[in-house]
C-alpha cells in the first residue's frame, strides 16, 4: 500500500481508526527527508496492513505545530490511536524495519496498563 497523505482534517481520523499508523514528517526542501522517503515508501510496500502516513510539514504547518515537530524529518507511531514512538532524524531501513516489527508486536494491554499507572501517579 502507498502511503496517505494526512492534513488536519484527516490525521485523528487516520489515527484513531487506522490500527497501526506510522507518520512521517517531512517537506520538500529537506535533504533527510528525501534521502529517507525511498526507505519509507519501501516499508509502506512491505507491509500493506499497516497505515503510512505523511504530512507535508510546510502545506500542514498548523498540524506540525499541534504535534511538536521541531525537527524534520520525525516519524511517529501510533497504534489503537495511542502514541507509541516519536523520534526525528532519518531511519536507515534495518532500523525502520525493526521499529515495524516491535511496534507490530507491542502488547495494548500493557501499553494501556502502563499509562493508567503513570496518570495515577500523577493525579496524586
Amino acid at each position: 500500500m502507498a502511503t496517505v497523505a494526512l492534513t488536519m482534517d484527516t490525521f485523528e481520523k487516520t489515527i484513531l481508526e487506522g490500527g497501526t499508523v506510522f507518520v512521517d514528517f517531512w517537506a520538500s526542501w529537506c535533504g533527510p527527508c528525501l534521502q529517507f522517503a525511498p526507505n519509507y515508501e519501501a516499508a509502506a510496500e512491505a507491509n500493506p496492513d499497516l497505515v503510512f502516513a505523511k504530512v507535508d510539514t510546510e502545506d500542514q504547518q498548523q498540524l506540525a505545530a499541534a504535534m511538536n515537530i521541531t525537527s524534520i524529518p520525525t516519524i511517529m507511531a501510533f497504534k489503537d490511536g495511542i502514541g507509541v514512538f516519536a523520534q526525528a532524524g532519518a531511519l536507515p531501513r534495518p532500523v525502520l524495519d525493526d521499529l515495524v516489527s516491535q511496534v507490530r508486536e507491542l502488547d495494548m494491554d500493557q501499553v494501556r496498563e502502563q499509562l493508567a499507572r503513570e496518570e495515577d501517579g500523577q493525579a496524586s
